[in-house]
């Protein structure tokens, strides 16, 4: 679905603005105009979809998550009147064939990073603003990657391809319109609000659409008579901050006529993890173990850049089924090399097949790196006899100071000509590279510089 929007470029430092600031009038008479580049992504039913994901028998199910209260629910459940926050007795009164399954936080917020982690393969200004939702600024990314609509199309195909979870994206001019384009866009849809609509897009939508209009406002509006953003941009900002003050009524009258100047406000550039995934038949040993070594080069490339290294290596699997299974390593020194990071993953993906697969084929594999800390200069390995038998995952050892030494090589001849200059032989040879949006326009910006 495509509608219409349009946005200001923000002279100056880009900050958080306050709840005043946002309802002042910053903008002119004229509004705003540009581009819909401002994309807010709001994953589908979040909770309740991560445990369909990973239970498959229970698609189209009414599924819902909590206990004594409802804290998520499937659209097939909310068709028969669940919703959250509502008790588990009154959502089972409602829908006596609900399937309410307990939380589990930690697969959410695997899930919530892996997302994010997609999100910022289109762009580094990336500002989530729940465990579920963000806010993408394309601007810079649309040279590259295409118009804003394209972007979202992509990025609902990333997320579901590598996270198997639906995500609902609004394209607009600002902020809060890109946000109540992603809601009009559920479940699992697209909406672009073209610059120059914005008001037509609006005027038929409920006034609960608005940033900060919850069901006590909604009530109190439907006291004098409004029930669409239409009718509400047609009352005077005077009249409305007699109705509800100067703070709510002049927040109402700019949001009602998208008046919103906030910028995306990315999250630090230090990541606590560097991860990336690949999806593709990963089935047969070499298949998997080529995908691997991909993986780990990319993820190596991304930690050697930033200076940093880690001690803890996950490996995640999905298999044929779309179920999924992960098995960690901490080892006792940090390390960024490529193969050190493919002979540690590929050791924890062989154990998992064995132990997890029961012949299931392979979809995707997955590496992260996390427990991050600053590259630290070279420590000889003092050999007591403990830690893992590989001397290429021992930081210190003598294979790992020579790994470290020929990816410092490599690493010079990418930075001087390119990250595809230099390729490791058996990925090309057996698997197509496989680069993320964010890879390619790194790639574009020639030359790359480590660290930058």
């Amino acid at each position: 679905m495509r509608i219409g929007g349009s946005r200001s470029p923000e002279g100056g430092q880009q900050r958080l603005l306050t709840l005043e600031e946002l309802v002042a009038p910053t903008c002119d008479a004229g509004g705003v105009t540009g581009a819909a580049t401002i994309l807010h992504a709001d994953l589908d039913a979040f909770y309740a979809s991560v445990e369909v994901r990973d239970r498959p028998e229970l698609r189209g199910r009414p599924v819902a998550v909590g206990g004594g209260v409802i804290l998520a629910a499937t659209y097939e459940a909310r068709a028969q009147g669940v919703s959250a926050p509502m008790t588990g007795r009154a959502a089972r009164a409602r829908c006596p064939g609900l399937v309410v399954l307990p939380p589990r936080f930690s697969q959410y917020v695997a899930a919530s990073q892996a997302v994010m982690a997609a999100l910022r393969q289109f762009t580094p200004e990336v500002e989530p603003i729940s465990i579920d939702e963000a806010f993408l600024d394309v601007t810079g990314s649309t040279h590259l990657l295409g118009p804003p609509l394209e972007i979202g199309r992509a990025i609902r195909a990333l997320v579901r391809r590598e996270v198997g979870l639906a995500i609902s994206v609004g394209a607009a001019t600002t902020k809060h319109l890109a946000k109540i384009a992603s809601r009009v866009a559920k479940p699992d849809g697209l909406v672009l609000v073209e610059p120059g609509t914005e008001t037509a897009f609006l005027a038929p939508l409920p006034v609960g659409h608005l940033w900060g209009v919850g069901p006590v406002g909604e009530r109190r509006l439907a006291e004098y008579g409004i029930a669409t953003i239409g009718q509400l941009a047609e009352v005077g900002e005077t009249t409305l901050v007699g109705w509800f003050g100067a703070r709510t009524g002049r927040h109402f009258w700019h949001l009602a006529h998208n008046r919103d100047a906030r910028p995306v406000v990315a999250t630090p550039a230090r990541p606590g993890s560097v991860g990336a995934q690949s999806a593709g038949n990963a089935t047969a040993v070499e298949d998997r173990h080529a995908a691997l070594l991909g993986l780990a080069d990319r993820v190596g490339w991304r930690l050697r850049r930033r200076h940093r290294a880690g001690r803890r290596i996950t490996v995640q699997i999905r298999f044929s089924d779309m179920t999924r299974a992960s098995r960690s390593i901490t080892l006792p020194g940090p390390i960024a090399e490529t193969t050190s990071l493919y002979r540690a993953a590929a050791g924890l993906a062989d154990a998992l097949v064995a132990e997890r697969a029961a012949g299931r084929g392979i979809t995707l594999v997955s590496i992260a790196v996390d427990r991050l800390v600053d590259a630290p200069h070279l420590q000889l390995e003092i050999p007591l006899g403990a830690g893992p038998a590989d001397p290429a995952v021992r930081a210190g050892s003598p294979v790992h100071s020579r790994l470290r030494s020929m990816d410092a090589a490599v690493d010079r001849a990418r930075a001087r000509f390119g990250r595809s200059a230099v390729q490791r032989a058996t990925v090309v040879a057996t698997r197509p590279e496989e680069r993320s949006p964010a890879e390619a326009a790194a790639a574009a910006d020639e030359p790359v510089h480590p660290g930058r």
